[in-house]
Parts: structure tokens; sequence; C-alpha cells
């Protein structure tokens, strides 16, 4: 590995990590001034048989946590005011929130919904600098997004240790890590506290010996390298000394939406509906996204958890047409071999991505003028879809019919490291 990065000394104040605090629920709680400071959760699905995605912290210190049961949670808190997720208008704060950070402080990265990054200006890499730079970003939060949205900032010589530093203060705080704490402050920490090592890391690491913290970050850099099995172990042992690595360039490699049904849509046939719906949002991204895609997939989940899953591949095709076509070929395939009553969850996956310029094609699609013709005509009748529809709103124009939910539309939702555009809730 080359060491082209500065040494942490040198730059202690360097970035600043902002954590929003139980995002989804505060933005609830701004959204209705009614259950402010009350413990909430936010549900996919109004029953009591489904989890909570998220929590409030008035929830938190009851013991309700996102994944929690909402009829194990309704024990613990009979007072429990259970929402249901409103995904667009969490993308609408969202902006909102980068709008009002911008004003303090350029920004680096918006790792998640409720995480960014940002590397400071030069003129903010003191430490009071930066302490009143954060400060100001949380009183712009309170003034201009609302009192209920609040955010815990990490200062440190990375984004790395900026992140963890925003952990060690919830909600609304403020941690800086420098030569006055590091590495100390970071001993406290168990292994799985440190984002990218889960409990199968965790073992990895116990295997080799490392059952804390402190033991990691004495190793030599080759020793994480081999625990790994690859560099990134050796990239993780220097960001946790703080050094201030380039970020690792990702590219996009799937296009999907899934969904848990409402009660009233998990008979296979409103189920398919669902699906081909999903699939269709799924389409029309790919095509905004200017990609083609060469395989499809499609799972779903029973009311028993039992699980199917299948999937097809095509010549390059970006078309409403190709990907329903391939859906009625898997559903019906799945349908007679799992004979599914109740479905509970369905989801659809586009992969196999690349632009128009890397397609290569096949024998088939050059000399079928047949085929060049349908596939056009597809292509066309898709584009003037998304036409209208971006123009008039979502499904003026429809394939089959549309399911009602009870959240309003259907696929859209925040995943965790994934922020649908604003436009996907109108496709």
């Amino acid at each position: 590995m080359q060491a082209t990065f500065s040494h942490p000394t040198q730059n202690a104040y360097k970035w600043l990590f902002l954590d929003l605090n139980s995002y989804f629920a505060s933005v609830e709680q701004q959204l209705n001034p009614a259950i402010h400071n009350k413990p909430v959760a936010v549900v996919p699905l109004l029953s009591d048989s489904t989890c909570a995605i998220a929590a409030s912290y008035e929830a938190k210190r009851l013991g309700i946590k996102t994944g929690t049961k909402i009829y194990d949670a309704k024990k613990l808190c009979p007072d429990l005011v259970c929402v249901l997720a409103k995904h667009d208008h969490y993308v609408t704060y969202h902006h909102k929130i980068l709008d009002e950070i911008i004003r303090h402080t350029p920004i680096d990265k918006v790792c998640s919904i409720d995480e960014l990054s940002s590397r400071l200006p030069p003129n903010k890499r003191s430490k009071d600098a930066a302490t009143q730079l954060a400060h100001r970003i949380k009183a712009g939060l309170k003034e201009h997004i609302g009192p209920a949205i609040t955010c815990s900032i990490g200062i440190a010589p990375n984004a790395f240790l900026a992140k963890i530093a925003t952990d060690m203060q919830k909600p609304n705080g403020l941690v800086i890590l420098d030569e006055t704490n590091l590495p100390d402050r970071l001993f406290d920490l168990k292994l799985t506290d440190l984002p990218g090592i889960n409990v199968r890391m965790e073992y990895r690491l116990n295997k080799a010996g490392i059952r804390s913290i402190e033991q990691f970050y004495n190793l030599a850099p080759k020793h994480a390298r081999a625990i790994w099995g690859s560099v990134d172990g050796e990239r993780f042992w220097y960001k946790l000394h703080g050094y201030d690595l380039p970020e690792q360039q990702t590219q996009h490699s799937v296009i999907g939406h899934s969904r848990v049904l409402d009660p009233e849509l998990r008979a296979p046939d409103a189920a398919k509906q669902v699906a081909r719906r999903l699939t269709i949002k799924a389409a029309t991204r790919l095509r905004r996204m200017e990609y083609y895609a060469t395989c499809f997939d499609l799972s779903f989940r029973t009311s028993d958890n039992e699980r199917y899953a299948t999937s097809i591949k095509f010549s390059p095709s970006q078309d409403n047409f190709t990907f329903l076509s391939a859906l009625d070929n898997l559903w019906a395939a799945m349908m007679y071999k799992a004979r599914p009553w109740r479905l509970k969850k369905v989801s659809v996956t586009i992969h196999g991505l690349c632009l128009r310029e890397e397609i290569t094609p096949d024998l088939f699609d050059t000399t079928s003028e047949h085929f060049q013709k349908i596939q056009a005509r597809d292509n066309k009748l898709s584009d003037v879809m998304d036409s209208i529809n971006r123009k008039f709103g979502a499904e003026t124009i429809r394939l089959g019919q549309s399911p009602k939910t009870a959240a309003g539309y259907v696929g859209t939702k925040i995943a965790f490291t994934r922020i649908p555009d604003k436009e996907e809730f109108a496709e």
C-alpha cells in the first residue's frame, strides 16, 4: 500500500461527521408536534406483528429499538405511538438538512439518509473553530429545520474516527478525538463498535488472538491485512490510527425494490400486481440512470417465512416490457413450485448493469431485423411513458392494475446506504 496521506497529528481537526439522531422518528415528531417527546415507533405496516424500523429516543430508553416486534414493544410501553413510515417525507427533510449544512461547511460525502461527512476548510481546522462550527450547525438545524431534528457530531483526523465519535455521545452530542484522548478513548469500545467489524469479522479477529481494540491497534498493518485476507484490513488499520486515506470509488451494480405486503395484498394475484409495480419502478430508474441490464431476479417470502428466489438473463435491455415478461415467466414458475397461499414480501432486482457504449451486440441482435424493431418499439413506448408520468404525475399512464397501499406508494423506500431520488416517489 502506498502511503499517500498525511500523518494524523498534522490535521487533528480535519473531518466533521454528522449523524442525525433517530432520524425517521424525529421527522415524524417534527411533522406532528403532538408526539414530540413521546415514545414513537416508525413501522412499515400498522400491525402488531410487524417490527419497528425506527424508534425515538423516548422509546429507546424503554428498550424499544430497530427490529423490535411491535407486539413486544407495546408490552414495554403501552403508550407507544406507532406511525406508518413516510419515506417521501424523510427524503424531503434530508434535502432540507443538506441545504442547511452547506450554509456552514462543505459536504464531502453523503453516507446515508442520516449521515454525512465534511472535510473542514483550512480555516476551520483548529479545535475552537471546529467546535464553534459544530454548535452553529446544531443551532441552524433547530432554527431552520425544527426543534425535533437533532444530531451528534464527531470531529477527528479522518472521517472514520469522526464517525466513531458520533456514537460516543447520543443524542445531540459533540465529541472531538485528537492527540489529547487518542488512542485511549478508542480502547473503551468493543471491536463490534467499529464500523466494518461485524460478528463474523469479530470471530475472525478472535481466532487470530485479537479480542480488544487495543490489541488490534498494536498490530503491524501487514498482520491486519493477513487477518482480513485482503488490503482492506491494512486500510482499516491505517484509518484506526488516524490516517486520512483517499475514498475508494464505488459503482452502481444493482437496482431493486422490495415491499412488505399490506395484509390485503398478500394473496398471490394481488402480490403479483405489487411485483409488477416494483418492476416498472426499477426499470424506470434504470432508464433515468441511462443503464441497460442483463439479469432480473425475483424473490418472495411467504407468510410461513419460506423463501423462494429465481433469476433470468437476457440481452441488454432497459424497457418495461422485457422486465415485465421476465417477471411473468419467473412468477409462473415460482407459483408452480411453491404454491403459496399467502405472501409476506416480494422483491425484484435488476443487475448486470452496463452503459450503452459497453454493449456488444450478440448474433441474434445483429441478424434479426424483426427483433430489433420490437426492441426499438418497446424502448420508445417506455420513454414516452416516462415523459408523460414525469410531466403529469406518477402512473398517469400505467401498465395493468396499480395496487393501493397504506403508505400511498409502492417500492420506494430508504435503504441503509441508498437515498431514493425525489423523482422515485413520482415514478
